[in-house]
């Protein structure tokens, strides 16, 4: 490989001891692909299969960890004993190609999608309707807030989930608090208007870090080895009130404190700037950086393609981990050519007669072929 691009291939080891070969995650992306069942379909085997031999970890998409929190057609689930055979096949498809591991366990709250989960009825922190619209579907349906009977039964929920990613095989989990999704709606000022132990000023940290604290307990009892623990968090709303970059800055305290193996940023462009919370032209990743230091890995994320852009943001960043997701879609040999010197050939726009090529399942290509905008498409 180029001299340029020995940084992305240093080995790095996690808080935990687990060592990572190199400095590329493949990030968490929905495939829509999952068998009627909700178990993990033949095609999405391939798909992860076809990505593993390179990153040095590959977070699969989000698997919900309760019935009502189902967000997305197609979606594999962690929520009974009897996924754990599918959950397994999962993690082998992952492993036997040379990368870790790492089941991302959700609730989507007040965003799973209500024809979805039983009686259609939605839950999140407080009964505040959201507002998305993601192109492909949209919900606004106001939610029930959860009774603290329920809040406590979600965080047992976590842990479960945590003992049957073990059960499966995976070599970590991540709790996704990113994308508005049910951690991230107990830790928003938006969402999360309640007046009891589970709301307030920073009590809304009080949630995720019972959460953190489940899923710790578990791996601590269940794992016979170093188990992942990984948090995704979005740094900011658009909403307001919503979460500002000071308000991430207090919740990124409480994660270092909780002694987390890394922590994951969920943000679409790298080098976006911050909205609010702080007076800095520094994009969000430098601010992070510079926040936390070395007191915990972060994996950073969001648009980069090409391995001159994930080298700049390593170097200007000094973060450890880069995470490529619709990039490794597009190129799921982007790893091995960077490291073989075939740079020039990785494919950083989707041709629509490679759906075979790429291994991609039918119910995802179809998405990548109609959402206007979602993946660069060439013209053909």
């Amino acid at each position: 490989m180029k001299e340029i691009y020995k940084p992305l291939f240093e080995p790095f080891t996690l808080k935990n001891g687990v060592q990572l070969k190199n400095r590329i995650v493949m990030a968490p992306m929905t495939t829509f692909s999952a068998n009627p069942d909700d178990t993990a379909s033949d095609a999405e085997l391939t798909y992860y299969a076809a990505r593993s031999n390179g990153p040095a970890m590959v977070i699969t998409a989000c698997a919900y960890i309760q019935a009502n929190g189902k967000g997305f057609e197609g979606q594999f689930a962690a929520d009974r004993d009897t996924m754990i055979p599918s959950l397994r096949r999962v993690a082998s498809s992952i492993k036997e190609k040379g990368s870790k591991a790492v089941l991302q366990l959700y609730h989507g709250g007040r965003l799973a999608v209500p024809h979805l989960i039983p009686n259609g009825e939605t839950v999140s922190a407080s009964s505040v309707a959201p507002r998305l619209d993601r192109g492909f579907y949209s919900i606004d349906k106001t939610p029930r807030s959860l009774s603290d009977e329920e809040v406590v039964e979600l965080i047992k929920d976590f842990g479960e989930a945590t003992r049957r990613a073990i059960e499966a095989g995976f070599d970590g989990v991540e709790l996704h608090g990113a994308t508005g999704y049910i951690l991230q709606q107990f830790f928003s000022p938006h969402s999360n208007t309640r007046t009891d132990r589970w709301g307030g000023s920073l009590e809304r940290l009080t949630f995720p870090l019972a959460v953190i604290e489940e899923t710790k307990r578990v791996i601590a009892e269940c794992a016979l080895q170093p188990f992942i623990i990984g948090y995704r968090l979005t740094p900011e709303e658009p909403e307001t009130p919503g979460i500002t970059m000071n308000e991430t800055f207090a919740l990124l305290d409480t994660l270092v404190e909780a002694e987390l193996d890394y922590i994951h940023m969920g943000i679409t462009d790298f080098w976006s700037k911050p909205r609010r919370g702080v007076d800095s032209k520094q994009s969000r990743m430098e601010l992070i950086a510079e926040y936390v230091g070395n007191r915990v890995p972060i994996i950073g994320v969001g648009s980069i393609h090409t391995p001159d852009e994930a080298v700049q943001a390593l170097e200007q960043t000094g973060i450890p981990l880069i995470a490529l997701g619709r990039e490794l879609i597009v190129e799921p040999e982007w790893v091995e050519k960077v490291e073989q010197g075939n740079e020039k050939d990785i494919k950083t726009t989707v041709n629509p007669n490679d759906q075979a090529l790429l291994q991609v399942p039918e119910p995802l290509w179809e998405l990548m072929m109609n959402v206007k905008g979602w993946f660069p498409v060439e013209n053909v």
